[in-house]
């Protein structure tokens, strides 16, 4: 064969050079580095002053305050009745995200009312808290119950937990932990341990040495207390506290008059006795001033 190249085609040359990279515009990599700088201070002026637009970005040690002044505006809302705090449950062990463990706070109070008075008196505190609360009564399968949000994602709730009981809880919900929970350390001594004593020398128990106190802060100032102290098995029969109530100076000195729960005004504290579970529970609580 000839050597000679046919027409209209190229020798072959081998593969293209590749296209230079040109590098980003200098103006471009200021702009870019400054709106990093300013992202980042943003940010960092988002997280120290505005409040928390999710739950999980307030702590357990930020949410116990709003606990213990909700608990408060329920003592209150709940006024002249047979009432008691419940001890602030600190549960922790839930996951506030797939990687973190965090914590819930619950506090309460418990209230007893003649059977079949329930809804009305879920209705009458719906009706004493704050009006941002949206506090509202529904009918539910487990009977009326109570709900409300006071604020800065705590939610308030009011159920029946049996004939003539009723629980409010203040609930954070699963948040972090900044710090464990711990109760504030008060003495149970006084007027209150006086009342319960009397109680449990009525009902011819062992005058208790010691009892467990609880406290609350109140909305226009002050704290509501409850001391609770366990004075032997139940049954037992609450007649024998008639007495003490008729000894009050106060108008209708008994609240509540029922088998298993008994409560009744000693000046300005209100004394319940709770058989209603395997133990006898006495109870005298100051309310809001």
């Amino acid at each position: 064969m000839s050597g000679a190249v046919q027409a209209g085609w190229a020798p072959p040359s081998g593969p293209p050079e590749p296209t230079p990279r040109r590098g980003w515009p200098r103006w471009l990599l200021a702009v870019t580095v400054l709106w990093a700088v300013l992202l980042g201070a943003l940010t960092w002026w988002s997280v120290r002053t505005d409040p928390p637009t999710v739950r999980e970005q307030r702590s357990i040690g930020q949410a116990a305050p709003v606990v213990e002044r909700a608990v408060g505006e329920l003592v209150t809302a709940i006024g002249d009745g047979a009432w008691a705090l419940a001890a602030t449950r600190y549960e922790p062990g839930c996951r506030v995200t797939p990687m973190a463990d965090g914590a819930t706070l619950i506090g309460g109070v418990t209230v007893f009312v003649p059977e079949g008075g329930e809804r009305a008196l879920l209705e009458r505190v719906a009706d004493r808290l704050p009006a941002s609360w949206r506090a509202g009564v529904r009918a539910g399968s487990a009977g009326p119950r109570l709900r409300a949000d006071a604020g800065e994602f705590v939610a308030v709730e009011g159920r029946t937990a049996g004939a003539g009981r009723i629980e409010f809880e203040a609930d954070t919900g699963c948040r972090p932990v900044d710090r464990p929970y711990q109760a504030p350390a008060l003495g149970a001594g006084g007027p209150p341990l006086d009342a319960v004593t009397e109680a449990a020398r009525a009902l011819g128990r062992s005058a208790p040495t010691s009892g467990e106190s609880l406290s609350v802060a109140c909305p226009a100032g002050g704290r509501a207390t409850t001391t609770v102290v366990t004075a032997g098995p139940a049954p037992v029969d609450l007649a024998g506290l008639r007495p003490l109530a008729a000894l009050s100076s106060a108008h209708s000195a008994v609240l509540l008059d029922a088998p298993e729960v008994y409560a009744y005004r000693r000046g300005p504290m209100v004394v319940l006795a709770d058989a209603t579970g395997e133990e006898l529970r006495l109870a005298a609580s100051t309310p809001c001033p």
